[in-house]
């Protein structure tokens, strides 16, 4: 399974906020859309990096109530690690596992086209694990 798999089931809505929104603008992009991160594009709708629920956290735990008037640019991640629409599964599990991370911007010809996170490939993997689960019964049973 690719990544490009991933996103043609979930969808491909990407969520964004500025660099000068407040952490609280986009907390509530965050609360509003059910979502962990949201992509950070600059006024030419560059992406220049991802806004996660565990940074707004880290800020808390660091400034307080305070940490909410601050601007998304004082707490976003700002080296981007993204991954391809071919990417396979297996390797996207690899990439999120060794960086750390739970979101990944997916890009295809250098734009975004999507943000997967590490609760789709574990819905997927076990979607996956199910049909083959169901295949072999199917096969020993008949």
């Amino acid at each position: 399974m690719k990544v490009e798999q991933i996103l043609r089931l979930k969808g491909t809505d990407i969520f964004a906020v500025r660099p000068d929104d407040s952490i609280a603008e986009a907390v509530g992009v965050l609360n509003d859309k059910n979502i962990g991160a949201v992509v950070v594009r600059d006024g030419d709708g560059g992406v220049v990096g991802i806004l996660s629920e565990r940074d707004v956290v880290r800020r808390l735990g660091k400034h307080g109530a305070n940490a909410m008037t601050m601007r998304v640019s004082e707490c976003m991640t700002e080296d981007l690690h993204t991954c391809e629409a071919e990417t396979s599964v297996d390797e996207l599990m690899t990439m999120m596992t060794e960086r750390r991370v739970r979101h990944l911007p997916v890009t295809n010809g250098g734009h975004v086209v999507g943000v997967v996170s590490i609760g789709d490939v574990v819905k997927r993997k076990i979607e996956e694990a199910e049909q083959e689960a169901a295949a072999l019964k199917e096969y020993i049973a008949g």
